[in-house]
């Protein structure tokens, strides 16, 4: 209290301020780096609970464009907020509902599937080729994965065990309400979260933060939903294709390429190809066809679909797409994949409309 009072009549006559001494500096600069270390190994043992906020957040940014449409066609703010949470609602109690004992039954044929598969590749013309060229390495190791795949317990130890795959079973429907509930809360409340988020910056200054903290999130909001309808669109038309051509469990591998073709930019690749291989296994005419169309609806996706879904997105080079979605992703998972990009175009946002204008009048 000493050096308080010292200071503060320092500062109240003129005084020059003396610095402070080293033992104290020391003092202070140990005790900095103890509560930094005790706030992340606090933040560590809160990861998942922050990755639940981040995860509703950001779900919340994405709804919001919705809402504004709504707006624009005449309903007003709680109306249009309240017809997103009964959607939004909807669609998670279906999903729980209906979704999961099918999947569930999908990938229980898909498994059963796998041998009969293995068994046809092999027996193909076209694949003693290949297994001659390897020296029967490519043989060896269809049966090693048939094996695999077709064996129960490979599940279980795969999961933890029984126990351990309740567990996770039950901590990821748990997540996924706490994450619906916060999605839920802050799109309720978004324009009261972000009014009082602006408070806290200086009068001087909330005007011009206001605008850009703005266009950030809308363009976050634009490029989240965007990435979600092209997924969705994507899934949509693997199933109806696989079902069509009659691969065992086409639902399953329609719900996994929702997943896999949020992955920025390589995410519908990555579709493709695992599509395409899941679909040899059972038929390679039918992989051949599934190909086909994979390969004209990625055309249409990048010509037609992505430039009028991601319109009014935020525009960035390939380059660093691939770069903010791979430290996302290394970080976060794949809701760190999905996040990273718009959070790279919100840096490149301030950096150009901030930063570089204030660097360039100095």
């Amino acid at each position: 209290m000493d050096l308080v009072h010292r200071i503060a009549r320092q500062r109240a006559t003129g005084e020059p301020l003396r610095a402070p001494s080293p033992l104290i500096r020391g003092f202070l600069w140990t005790l900095g780096a103890v509560a930094a270390l005790g706030f992340a190994a606090a933040m560590f043992s809160l990861r998942g609970v922050v990755a639940s906020v981040l995860a509703a957040l950001f779900f919340s940014i994405a709804v919001d464009p919705a809402i504004r449409a709504l707006q624009r066609r005449g309903l007003s703010r709680p109306i249009a907020t309240a017809v997103c949470v009964i959607v939004i609602v909807a669609v998670a109690v279906s999903a729980t509902a209906f979704a999961l004992p099918a999947l569930q039954r999908e990938a229980i044929r898909l498994v059963a599937s796998v041998p009969d598969g293995v068994d046809s590749v092999l027996a193909a013309g076209w694949f003693d080729a290949i297994n001659a060229a390897t020296n029967g390495g490519a043989s060896d190791a269809i049966r090693a994965f048939a094996e695999f795949a077709s064996d129960p317990q490979t599940w279980l130890i795969v999961s933890g065990g029984v126990l351990g795959f309740g567990a996770t079973v039950l901590n990821g429907v748990s997540s996924g309400f706490f994450i619906l509930a916060l999605t839920v809360y802050f799109v309720a409340s978004f324009e009261t979260m972000k009014t009082f988020a602006y408070s806290f910056v200086v009068a001087s200054r909330r005007q011009r933060f206001t605008e850009i903290a703005d266009r950030i999130l809308a363009s976050i909001g634009r490029y989240l939903g965007g990435m979600v309808v092209l997924a969705l669109l994507n899934a949509t038309f693997s199933t109806v294709l696989l079902v069509l051509v009659g691969v065992d469990g086409a639902l399953l591998i329609g719900v996994a390429a929702f997943f896999i073709t949020i992955i920025p930019l390589i995410g519908t690749i990555l579709t493709t190809i695992g599509i395409t291989l899941i679909t040899l296994v059972q038929s390679p005419t039918s992989a051949l066809v599934v190909l086909a169309f994979m390969l004209v609806y990625m055309q249409v996706e990048a010509y037609v679909l992505t430039p009028k879904v991601m319109k009014k997105a935020a525009q960035i080079p390939g380059s660093v797409v691939l770069i903010s979605a791979l430290a996302g992703g290394t970080l976060l998972g794949l809701p760190g994949a999905l996040i990273g990009v718009p959070v790279a175009a919100s840096i490149a946002l301030v950096l150009n409309e901030v930063v570089l204008p204030n660097r360039a009048q100095r």
